[in-house]
């Protein structure tokens, strides 16, 4: 499955772009939604019969002024620690530890021929301990990037096609798709941060005077509740704005990596027959959902609807097409998923005599 080095290249430059466009919209949005806020907030509060739009428009221009450059600033503030936390951070929500070439020197040494082959700076591992079958790439820099594996994906799958998962992930690393999902992830942590911050100053802040006379007590109760309705109304067209952004930036980048992957090891059944391997085992316990979007796999729709990633069989049949590759037929019995959680540290144990290193110790490969 060749592809053009023309069109990688095109593609990379549209991710950094995006990535720009993304990090300059960020505050644009807050600004936009302080000034939704006190735009409807003005509307909804004018007396009976003097309702005036141009009057909303002021007082929405006058909030951007006023509130903008804290919106900015908060803004500014997260990215800078999403910058330098950002491992920790998903360390934090996905429970994986780093692995060294010492504890693992088969995944070390595949992830190795595949960048000698494009001369390309060495990601670290880290694993997950789960049976799940799923992998991601992580990272903004050089310094950063990381290829998180699964121990069940680990053991589960054959050598070739781990070199064809690794490839893929590393294929994200080279289109720079875990940058720009890295931004996005932080876009939706703001908007939550935002959400969690307003939703206080609403309680706190904008709360009824009960020292107040009854009638004017009516009012500020009036008050308070259109302020919370109008928060969680431009409050949650944010967040569904973050969420299509997500979904916008998701799907085309799969097929891309499963085509560099194969570009990578020259191998499309061995690629094909990953994909059929993790299909229905791909979902690891308590991943959040930003993060499950960065996964190899992610079988979960948002709400039932939306897909963050193409069907599997689409993506194998892609492969299929474009390779002239036949789609493999594996049997029916598929290895085994780890019987207890690496908690530990530990590599599995080595291979029983008579078993490749590719067998793993749960069973042969197809």
């Amino acid at each position: 499955m060749a592809l053009a080095t023309t069109g990688f290249s095109t593609y990379v430059w549209n991710n950094q772009l995006k990535s720009a466009v993304l990090l300059a919209g960020f505050p644009f949005l807050l600004v936009l939604m302080v000034a939704g806020f006190f735009f409807l907030l003005d509307l909804l509060t004018q007396p009976a019969g003097l309702t005036s739009t141009q009057h909303a428009l002021q007082a929405a221009a006058d909030s951007s002024v006023h509130y903008g450059p804290y919106a900015v600033l908060a803004a500014a503030i997260w990215f800078v620690i999403a910058y330098f936390f950002h491992g920790s951070m998903m360390r934090a929500a996905t429970g994986s530890h780093p692995i060294t070439r010492e504890q693992m020197p088969r995944i070390y040494n595949m992830l190795e021929n595949l960048c000698i082959s494009r001369g390309l700076t060495m990601p670290q591992f880290e694993i997950i301990d789960s049976p799940a079958l799923n992998a991601f790439a992580t990272g903004i820099d050089e310094k950063s990037y990381k290829i998180v594996l699964t121990r069940g994906i680990i053991d589960s799958l054959s050598d070739d096609e781990l070199e064809g998962v690794i490839g893929h992930e590393l294929t994200h690393i080279i289109n720079r798709d875990c940058r720009l999902l890295i931004i996005s992830v932080i876009f939706v942590g703001m908007i939550s941060f935002f959400c969690q911050m307003l939703f206080r100053f609403i309680i706190h802040g904008g709360s009824p005077n009960y020292y107040a006379r009854s009638n004017n007590r009516d009012r500020d109760s009036r008050g308070a509740f259109v302020m919370m309705l109008v928060a969680l109304l431009i409050l949650a067209v944010g967040y569904v704005f973050a969420i299509a952004i997500r979904f916008a930036l998701s799907r085309r980048r799969e097929f891309l990596a499963d085509a560099g992957s194969v570009e990578l090891t020259k191998n499309p059944e061995a690629m094909m027959r990953a994909l059929l391997r993790i299909s229905g085992k791909d979902t690891v316990q308590g991943m959040p959902d930003e993060v499950q979007q960065m996964c190899i796999e992610n079988s979960h729709n948002f709400m039932g609807i939306f897909a963050t990633h193409p069907p599997i069989e689409a993506r194998i049949d892609a492969i299929s097409r474009t390779t002239g590759a036949p789609v493999p037929t594996p049997g029916v019995s598929l290895r085994r998923a780890p019987s207890k959680p690496w908690g530990d540290g530990r590599p599995p144990p080595a291979p029983p005599p008579g078993l490749d290193s590719g067998g793993g110790p749960w069973g042969q490969r197809l």
